[in-house]
């Protein structure tokens, strides 16, 4: 278990680092053994983890690796080139490939095979739409033993991302508001990454720790405003 105390200093002190490298010493602080990465896309991230935290017995890498219909982001591409993403992805991690478990479908039809309170930490760099943050965050945090971190990419200050022509992300702010309903805390990290710390008790209480000191007010209105 890490403390929030723990991961603000650790994050203030590894500004400088790269996403992969912060997400390495905050598992090698929690000695974590059962991670899940949800959207893997090539590999890369998973590699990285797999080749730094010896402490990790079971590594989940779950994404579809296939064309979704109801999708409208700009890695949603053809089928042809998600067979080669797929391969990529196996290729880069087969080092690993005993503590690799390959669970290849979209959140709804794989997380169960997860048992619950099964994991150390989750890494969420899915689906970023309202629509699939809200899937990835809900449907994964049963799977988080009690002090365990859901954590993800893409906690951006603006939810215009990619152009006009795909849907807005919004990683920020929901899992903001996802922390406050569970009474966690949530630590805004460097590189646009976000930690939820499970609590142990009852008693928690929702809290937000900018280590960046870049995001402000939650509301959508401005944002949506400079749009119209």
């Amino acid at each position: 278990m890490i403390s929030s105390e723990n991961l603000i200093v650790l994050a203030r002190s590894a500004a400088a680092l790269d996403r992969q490298d912060l997400w390495a010493q905050i598992l090698n602080k929690i000695e974590a053994k059962t991670v899940l990465e949800l959207g893997v896309w090539k590999g890369e991230f998973a590699a990285h983890l797999l080749q730094h935290c010896p402490t990790i017995e079971r590594y989940y890498m779950l994404d579809p690796w296939r064309h979704l219909d109801h999708w409208n982001k700009p890695a949603n591409v053809d089928q042809q080139m998600f067979g080669a993403i797929y391969d990529e992805a196996m290729a880069r991690t087969d080092f690993a490939r005993e503590r690799r478990v390959i669970l290849r479908g979209t959140t709804l039809e794989m997380i169960d095979r997860i048992p619950d309170t099964a994991l150390d930490a989750a890494y969420i760099d899915g689906d970023h739409t309202l629509r699939g943050i809200s899937i990835d965050l809900i449907r994964s945090y049963t799977k988080i033993r009690p002090g365990g971190i859901l954590g993800g990419d893409d906690y951006t200050p603006s939810i215009w991302q990619h152009a006009e022509n795909f849907e807005p992300s919004l990683v920020c702010p929901f899992a903001a508001y996802f922390a406050e309903s569970q009474g966690a805390h949530l630590v805004i990290l460097p590189h646009n990454q976000f930690a939820i710390i499970k609590p142990t008790n009852m008693d928690s209480r929702f809290r937000v720790t900018d280590t960046t000191q870049s995001y402000g007010e939650r509301s959508l209105l401005s944002q949506v405003r400079k749009r119209i």
